[in-house]
């Protein structure tokens, strides 16, 4: 963006002016996310709404190309320059060449600009210049269409002025309703840019910006309403670093669709949503990768265009604290990570679909998930933190290393390299929590990773994967006490672990002689035909561990490989319906926590490291 100034005696001049979703929604209750509050709560006064406005206009204002002319009282109009100077209601309508709007008011109370079919044009300063107001509220008329076009360069008062910096600028609160559609072109920089806390609870807005879309320092609150945004920057951000409950998003409800080359929706210090339908494209999308070098915060406002390739993030959802997801409908397609927080991430419901050229889901310090529907269709590392709980919800994930990473894998090697390594919080400590919820794993690296302990009670958990026998489907450091629920993971058998011996629930680890090809059923069911597992892995496996609180000690089990089943799949497992049996492989007797069947000496147990020899009891080989 090209900045000039004016000489401080030039101020008494005029400045003069020319011119992608299919989700269901699903929402559950809210939670706390570790080390911050709950949602932080957005207020909305009686005039934020569309339909609580005072309908009488106090004023009228006629855009008449190169003039202006106005009705009423608190408007200074000077050549194409309209300044508003005393709060009340104000109706715009027309086109304007090369001139502005201001609003310079000293009341305590709010100006209301209803745009009932606009269109200005400046071609050297903000378009919408809102420099003091108690509040400022833009109404969109039911039935209109508004455009604001700013140029490429600003003429500024000064060589240290830098602001304003967007088509529709303001340095106090301000609040866009109503009906009607906003255009803004923002050549410049920025399209909208809020010095304060900007909230919009309606109308059909789109920005195509140069820089980033929507800026709210303090916060952004998005009740309702349409947002289109196209940006060579972030499509919203929220940059207050200096007060912790302050530099927010709030995203309640609405429709959100987000194309930029950076960040999809960015907060500084915590970004809670809780409602409404989003589709967000990051850096050309997943396909492109990752190809920065570090991951800093990034400062572009009034420097360049486009920061450069060393400090630009591409993520879909970004927060430099917390992540909180209560509802709403979230389909990514990132280049970087999908959904990232430098601290803590939240999901309690709503839905998730993404696609991304490095994490699916990061964390620095802690993920929870406690509902919602979650399906990351492509990744490096599917979820990844320092300790990760998963209580409740559904989860679907495709990872090209690990599926689920607790400050585990080799975190350098991300596609195309990642932008900075990642980090981990060291106060939190590394392990994986499963109590519930419904999880299935599709890696072509470890399965489960994880540098500390796993702990699972209660859910299911489906791991296909990896084929490469320096991977494993389980990966774990110290202990795995499986004490409920339903896991079962096919892999390759090179870096085989199954659950521990502290655990309380009976698992078997089945090993086979040679790699069984993808699609090749595996059947287990007891002496007298009772099925207790039918399944078929999506990929080549040498390994099947198991857990289940149907299988019982003292009980033998018959497997067999290939053959079919009527019953009815579901991601592989298949349930009720006739098995017709293939070859009978092996049997085994449930006579430990943990019991090794198939090939002598192929398998690990009870959290061996590599290399070492737990003293599992082996079962027959199966050939």
């Amino acid at each position: 963006m090209k900045k000039f100034f004016l000489p401080f005696l030039a101020l008494t001049l005029i400045i003069a002016c020319a011119g992608c979703l299919d989700i269901t929604q699903s929402i559950s209750t809210s939670g706390t996310s570790a080390g911050h509050s709950d949602l932080i709560p957005v207020v909305y006064d009686e005039d934020d709404q569309y339909s609580s406005r005072n309908s009488s206009i106090e004023s009228t204002i006629t855009l008449e190309g190169n003039s202006v002319a106005f009705k009423g009282g608190g408007i200074v109009v000077d050549g194409t320059k309209v300044t508003i100077t005393s709060a009340g209601t104000y109706s715009i309508r027309g086109t304007l060449n090369n001139g502005q709007i201001l609003v310079n008011t000293g009341d305590t109370e709010t100006v209301n600009l209803i745009f009932n079919g606009v269109d200005i044009t400046c071609s050297t300063n903000a378009p919408i210049s809102l420099i003091k107001a108690e509040k400022t509220v833009i109404t969109l008329a039911e039935g209109t269409d508004n455009y604001v076009t700013d140029g490429n360069s600003y003429i500024f008062e000064s060589a240290e002025s830098d602001e304003p910096d967007a088509a529709i600028f303001s340095k106090d609160d301000l609040t866009i309703n109503g009906n009607g559609s906003l255009t803004v072109t923002a050549n410049y920089n920025h399209g909208i840019v809020c010095k304060d806390d900007l909230k919009i609870t309606g109308g059909h807005i789109t920005v195509i910006s140069v820089n980033d879309g929507i800026r709210g320092k303090d916060s952004i609150a998005v009740r309702d309403g349409t947002i289109i945004l196209q940006a060579g920057g972030d499509g919203m951000q929220s940059n207050n670093d200096e007060d912790p409950e302050k530099g927010y998003i709030s995203i309640e409800g609405g429709t959100i669709t987000i194309t930029v080359t950076e960040d999809g929706i960015q907060a500084k210090n915590n970004l809670n949503i809780t409602g409404g339908t989003m589709t967000l494209t990051t850096g050309g999308g997943n396909s492109t990768g990752s190809t920065a070098v570090t991951d800093s915060w990034g400062s572009r406002g009034g420097a360049t265009t486009v920061a450069s390739t060393t400090d630009t993030s591409m993520k879909g959802l970004k927060s430099g604290g917390s992540i909180t997801m209560n509802g709403g409908a979230i389909m990514i397609d990132a280049s970087d990570d999908a959904v990232h927080a430098n601290s803590s991430i939240t999901i309690n419901g709503g839905t998730i679909i993404a696609a991304s050229g490095d994490d699916g889901i990061h964390a620095d310090s802690t993920i929870e998930i406690n509902g919602g529907s979650i399906r990351i269709t492509k990744s490096y590392e599917g979820i990844e933190s320092a300790a990760i709980t998963l209580r409740n919800g559904t989860i679907h994930i495709i990872a090209r290393d690990d599926g689920i990473n607790a400050a585990g894998g080799n975190d350098a090697s991300s596609l195309q390299g990642r932008p900075g390594q990642n980090t981990f919080n060291p106060t939190c400590g590394i392990s994986l929590t499963i109590s519930g919820g419904y999880t299935v794993i599709d890696a072509d690296g470890d399965g489960i990773d994880v540098n500390g302990p796993i702990t699972m009670t209660g859910g299911t958990v489906l791991v296909n994967g990896p084929t490469s026998n320096g991977n494993g489907a389980l990966d774990y450091d110290g202990t795995f006490a499986m004490n409920g629920g339903y896991l079962l993971a096919a892999g390759s058998s090179g870096m085989l672990q199954a659950p521990g011996t502290t655990s309380t629930q009976y698992s078997v680890m089945l090993t086979f002689s040679s790699a069984q090809a993808a699609g090749t059923t595996v059947h287990i069911e007891t002496e007298d035909g009772k099925e207790i597992l039918t399944f078929v892995p999506t990929k080549v496996y040498q390994s099947i561990v198991f857990s289940s609180s149907q299988l019982e000690k003292g009980t033998t089990y018959s497997v067999y490989s290939g053959g079919s089943s009527t019953g009815t799949n579901t991601d592989g497992l298949f349930s009720g319906g006739i098995y017709t049996a293939g070859t009978q492989v092996t049997s085994f007797t449930v006579s430990a926590i943990v019991t090794n069947a198939g090939s002598a000496g192929t398998g690990l147990t009870g959290g061996a490291v590599p290399g070492s020899n737990p003293g599992g009891r082996p079962g027959g080989m199966i050939r």
